[in-house]
Parts: structure tokens; sequence; C-alpha cells
């Protein structure tokens, strides 16, 4: 089967400094996978590798077994690649509705033009209705998304994510900042929306990760430590020492 994405001896540095030191992953299609490790691990520097928004210093990323290296993020996109973003990344002032609706038309073929009304392109229209219930906000729909709850807006941000119908996912700390009870929301709702997708997140919160997640990869130092199933990845003493506070030795 091949690889939602694959990443190839990658490495990434900024000057003198390396941040990604020959990251070899591996990500099976329609699986959960969370990518967590230490801060300045290079987490969100992997993130903008694979998304085309910086370039690799050496190595190859591919996408559903074609080579994207060296793509911009847009072409990336359009390969079926989406993602979020660790700060929330949304048009304040424009509706709930037409946020969604602008991460839908692109990917239905429509591009700017001052001939041609967006409320008559109805496929677009009946796909953002689609998103806003999966959402939770068709009531919602006509509010300002700037006035929205944080919990809302990142909730609407995974739904703009999703609107273009990618079937790879990438979200950046998609519950940071949340109560207990908006993660649990959140959660469920990652988990309805990338049904049959292939998801890929970043992560701090270890109960989401252990909750969601099928593999996880553990990055430490720009280096992928270990790759498992959560069970395996909670009792790897590599792991406990890195990341999770236990020294080698402890039970």
């Amino acid at each position: 089967m091949t690889p939602a994405i694959e990443l190839s001896g990658v490495f990434k540095a900024f000057g003198n400094t390396s941040i990604i030191r020959g990251v070899n992953l591996t990500i099976e299609p329609g699986t959960r996978q969370a990518l967590i490790g230490p801060n300045g691990a290079g987490k969100s520097t992997l993130f903008n590798l694979i998304t085309g928004k910086y370039p690799v210093s050496s190595g190859r990323i591919r996408l559903k077994g074609q080579d994207v290296t060296g793509l911009r993020p847009s072409e990336i996109n359009r390969r079926g690649l989406s993602r979020s973003f660790q700060v929330t990344n949304i048009f304040p002032r424009m509706s709930v509705f037409e946020n969604i609706r602008c991460g839908v038309l692109w990917s239905l073929g429509y591009r700017y033009s001052f001939r041609h009304r967006v409320d008559a392109a109805h496929d677009a229209t009946e796909r953002t209705e689609k998103v806003l219930e999966q959402l939770n906000l068709a009531a919602r729909r006509h509010v300002p998304a700037g006035v929205l709850s944080y919990a809302e807006q990142r909730a609407l941000e995974i739904g703009i994510t999703i609107a273009g119908g990618a079937d790879v996912i990438l979200l950046d700390e998609p519950t940071a900042g949340m109560s207990h009870s908006e993660t649990e929301h959140v959660v469920q709702l990652i988990r309805e929306v990338t049904q049959g997708k292939t998801l890929l997140m970043v992560e701090h919160d270890m109960s989401v990760v252990f909750d969601l997640a099928d593999r996880i990869a553990v990055l430490v130092y720009g280096e992928v430590i270990a790759h498992d199933t959560p069970e395996r990845i909670r009792a790897d003493p590599r792991v406990q020492e890195a990341y999770l506070g236990v020294p080698q030795g402890v039970a």
C-alpha cells in the first residue's frame, strides 16, 4: 500500500544550526498519527517541511507516492494535503459560513472572477452546509468568525482545513489552550471529520494523543527516536527518559 506521507532522510538546517537530522517516517493511509516531543524538538519545523512552507536542506518528501519535495504549499494542497496552524488562522470579519466556503471554492475549481456571483456556486454552498453540520456550527453560520468562542474558532479552523476535501490532514496543536470540556468536544470532532482520512497531528496533551492516535512518532532533537503504537510508545524506555520524564530503570 502506498504511504500517505513518506519522509526519506530529511534534513533541515538554518545557517549552521541543524533542526531536523535525517528523519525517516512513513505514515500509512487512513491512520491517525501523532507527532510528539519536547519543546524545541523540531515538530513545527517538520510540519512546515511536509507542507512546503520551508524547503528541505536534503532528503525527499512524498505525498501518496508523488515526490512533492520543493513544491509550493498551494501545489501540495492541490495534491490532497491540508493543514491547520498553531495560532488560529481565520477571517474574523467574515461569517462562519463564508470562512468555510472560502475553503471549499478553490477545491471545486472556482477562481477569482468579477463576472460570476459566488452565491450561484450551488455545489460550493452544498458542501459548505455539510461541513457546518459536521462542525455543529450550522446555527452560527451568519455570525462573524471573530466573535466565536476560542473553542469554536479552533473548530472552525479544522472545518476550513477539511473543507477542500483533502484526504491527508495535518493539525498543529488543535486543543491548545482549551478547557477539559472543550478538549473533549474537539477530540470527538476530530475523530468524526477525519474518519477515512489520514491524520498527522502535533499535540502536547498526552490524553488527546493516546485517545486519538493509532501510532505515535516521537521527535527528539530533530530525530525520530520511536514510531509505534500508543501502548508500545508508553512503555518505551527511550521515550520515558526523553519525553515522558521517567529515567531508564525506573518502573
